[in-house]
């Protein structure tokens, strides 16, 4: 598996991370999350459609793990030498920035005892770090056993939902935005954090906001996207990590400058340099 620019920056708000530990920015990105507001009456399939989300996960797994299954991730777990300590799962928890531990947390709730319940002390510890103290191969295997759960599955599948999808999809509606608009939001918020710093997804919502209006406020669905996108991309190239634009370039502006709204397959795509396809 290629290292990938969420797997190194994913949970970063660039801005907060500078001013703050790693522990209060994993909260402050929590807390960031756009507000939920009521939605545009919208004409297509939204993202949280069950089909139409998982070619989201497929989307973003091509760009994130060079593969479309996504499922395939519950399992991943890595140091890649950002200082966030381990990085793992379909989303790129991270034991140094909280969500991690939120994750591990949660699994508990949900399942008291499991095999990754003895580590939370460790986690706690650990939290703000690039520590693996308490951790260590026996936290790598259990990681691995865990994610045969369908439990652990769930808890993942219940994190992502909570701090990047439904925000995301939540606030592309209430912008007006159909499928495709959704999917750019969720993609922007999952690279760059849930924030409002210039460089997290609030950011870059702003400064498109400045050059289109979203179609909720009677703008071009289709300028207004091409904003959004022209924005992502320079707050990209500020970091060596995400410097590679092709997940927008030859992805999203593809589908884009076909019309494709809905986000409805046949979809053909590249990410750095590789072909994917989503035929049905």
């Amino acid at each position: 598996m290629r290292p990938q620019p969420r797997r190194a920056l994913r949970i970063a708000l660039a801005a907060a991370l500078v001013a703050a530990p790693l522990t209060v920015a994993a909260t402050s990105a929590a807390q960031a999350a756009p507000a939920p507001a009521p939605s545009v009456q919208l004409k297509g399939v939204g993202l949280d459609d069950p089909h139409k989300k998982d070619i989201a996960m497929q989307l973003v797994s091509s760009a994130e793990n060079s593969s479309l299954d996504w499922k395939a991730q519950y399992k991943y777990i890595e140091d890649i030498g950002d200082g966030r300590g381990y990085t793992a799962g379909i989303i790129g928890f991270c034991s140094g920035t909280g969500d991690m531990l939120d994750l591990v947390q949660h699994y508990t709730d949900l399942k008291p005892g499991n095999v990754l319940a003895k580590y939370l002390p460790a986690l706690k510890r650990v939290n703000g770090s690039a520590s693996h103290s308490g951790l260590g191969t026996p936290f790598v295997n259990d990681w691995a056993t865990a994610a045969r759960d369908t439990v652990f599955q769930q808890a993942q599948n219940d994190e992502r939902d909570r701090v990047y999808f439904n925000p995301a999809v939540s606030q592309a509606k209430s912008d007006g935005l159909r499928a495709l608009g959704q999917f750019a939001y969720y993609d922007a918020i999952v690279m760059h954090g849930p924030g409002n710093s210039s460089d997290s997804f609030g950011g870059i919502r702003a400064a498109a906001m400045k050059k289109a209006r979203t179609p909720a406020q009677g703008g071009d669905e289709a300028a207004y996207l091409k904003a959004f996108l022209d924005a992502r991309k320079v707050v990209m190239k500020k970091e060596e990590a995400h410097s590679d634009t092709s997940r927008v370039d030859t992805e999203q502006s593809v589908f884009l400058n076909a019309k494709n709204f809905d986000l409805n397959p046949p979809l053909k795509w590249k990410v750095y340099g590789d072909s994917y396809a989503i035929n049905s």
